[in-house]
């Protein structure tokens, strides 16, 4: 309720304290400007990774993060804005870098294990990847998946199918290999083991470069002799 202020009241108080300085029309209380977006996306990715986005309101990762929904809402208006953020400053750049170790050389096995390398040392670098990519990436509906195929479109896709058959018909690849299934694979055979294995205690932990080298030597030789 507003207190009506008289002529008494004005007569008897004390003289009134400077006033402090207003914070920022519009600013949360508590935000502290790049690191708690930073903590925000983070926050997000473990969530979505655990629980699936459809599943993750911004109101639940502002109690994930311990910080008001206002917060939340300060940074990302809605949920598909910070999806948004998500692939142009999270998953834009780890594309690159994935794409950049494809093409680091023009010999088949080594792009290939190059590339697998990169997958396992991502998983290594970022737990979320692994479960999240499998989730909502790999799996047809993805909502992750429609996004990033929004933004980027497939002329990326196209470019490393067209490598591939290249690779094919100068003798380097095996032609017998479906060009549009040969990630798939790679992502199955790296990604999708360490988003799902459960290491036993005492069990020997398999290296990046082991899992690697057995993804491509799989893809390659296949199971037969050499």
């Amino acid at each position: 309720m507003t207190k009506v202020v008289t002529e008494t009241d004005l007569a008897i108080a004390p003289p009134a304290a400077p006033k402090k300085a207003g914070r920022r029309p519009g600013r949360p209380t508590g935000a502290h400007g790049s690191d708690a977006r930073e903590q925000l996306l983070d926050v997000a990715l473990g969530m979505f990774a655990r629980q699936g986005i459809v599943e993750t309101t911004l109101g639940a990762i502002a109690r994930e993060a311990g910080v008001t929904p206002a917060m939340v809402h300060y940074y990302f208006k809605t949920r598909d804005q910070l999806l948004d953020v998500l692939i142009d400053e999270r998953f834009g750049p780890l594309r690159t870098e994935l794409g950049q170790a494809f093409t680091s050389s023009d010999e088949p096995a080594d792009a290939l294990r190059a590339f697998a390398e990169a997958l396992v040392a991502t998983v290594d670098k970022h737990p979320w990847f692994a479960s999240l990519w499998v989730r909502e990436v790999i799996s047809e509906g993805g909502l992750l998946r429609l996004r990033i195929a929004e933004r980027f479109g497939d002329a990326h896709r196209k470019a490393t199918i067209e490598r591939i058959e290249k690779w094919q018909r100068e003798g380097k690849l095996n032609p017998e290999l479906e060009p549009s299934l040969v990630f798939v694979s790679l992502f199955g055979l790296t990604v999708f083991p360490l988003a799902t294995w459960k290491w036993r205690e005492g069990e020997r932990k398999l290296t990046s470069e082991q899992i690697a080298r057995h993804a491509v030597a799989l893809l390659t030789h296949g199971v037969g002799p050499r």
